[in-house]
């Protein structure tokens, strides 16, 4: 670039996506004179699904600014919760997040999870056809224009992961009610109508099965309950819950987790 130079200021929170020498406060860049303020940040390595307000001498400018020489430019991060207007709140899932979106499920959370690598174009196409908001861990995924809206996941550990997403979006949880193989609602089953897909000494210890509506996957209070009443109980204490598990009459999971 050989245009305007400008003052760019990065908040604490998107330091992580610029270069170390931008991280330590206020620098200089410069511009092509002709690209707009979006299309400058994203150079930067920052996606506009993590920028927030942008300030130009401290007065809010759209993405589609075209900079000028000695502005002042500052980045914000995304305000949390972050409101997603015009659909109801559903997330859509890389190949690489398979274990955020079992437990985005757990907790009644829509989260769609593509467990096979279906390419950045196709994801995208999904995300904008479903209206989901993309999560990825993936920069250039989350560039991509045809994506309907996106958030960048900043941890690789699922239980930050987890807290990152409920943190930024806050949406309405409401536990056992998704069946967390396909994502698919839950419905209380009579133990009977689901005999058959049960092993003999499954049937023999439980009375309270639920089954997916979409796959016909059977759940009960099985070995790995504890556990997922744990995650349960500390995303319900931190985030809040719907409190209301009737449409299930599903107090637990049995099989794979």
């Amino acid at each position: 670039m050989n245009g305007p130079e400008i003052t760019l200021e990065v908040a604490p929170e998107l330091r992580l996506f610029v270069a170390h020498d931008r991280r330590r406060g206020r620098t200089a860049v410069t511009t092509d004179g002709s690209s707009t303020l979006g299309h400058v940040v994203e150079s930067l390595g920052i996606p506009l699904t993590e920028a927030g307000q942008l300030l130009v001498d401290g007065s809010p400018v759209p993405v589609s600014h075209i900079p000028g020489a000695g502005e002042l430019v500052e980045v914000r991060a995304v305000r949390r919760p972050q409101q997603v207007p015009g659909a109801p709140l559903r997330f859509l899932l890389d190949v690489h997040l398979g274990t955020l979106a079992r437990r985005l499920r757990l907790l009644g959370v829509d989260a769609a999870y593509e467990s096979e690598d279906i390419g950045d174009p196709a994801l995208a196409a999904l995300s904008a056809e479903q209206r989901r908001v993309m999560l990825s861990r993936d920069r250039g995924l989350l560039r991509r224009r045809e994506i309907w809206a996106g958030a960048y996941v900043y941890s690789d550990r699922p239980d930050d992961q987890l807290r990152d997403v409920l943190g930024r979006f806050a949406p309405v949880l409401a536990p056992w009610t998704r069946c967390t193989a396909c994502n698919g609602e839950l419905t209380a089953a009579d133990k009977k109508s689901v005999s058959s897909q049960l092993e003999q000494g499954t049937q023999a210890s439980y009375d309270v099965f639920a089954q997916c509506a979409a796959c016909g996957r059977v759940y009960w209070r099985g070995a790995h309950h504890a556990r997922l009443e744990a995650v349960v109980e500390d995303a319900v204490r931190e985030f809040g819950g719907s409190g209301d598990r009737t449409p299930t009459a599903w107090d637990g999971a049995g099989g794979p987790g």
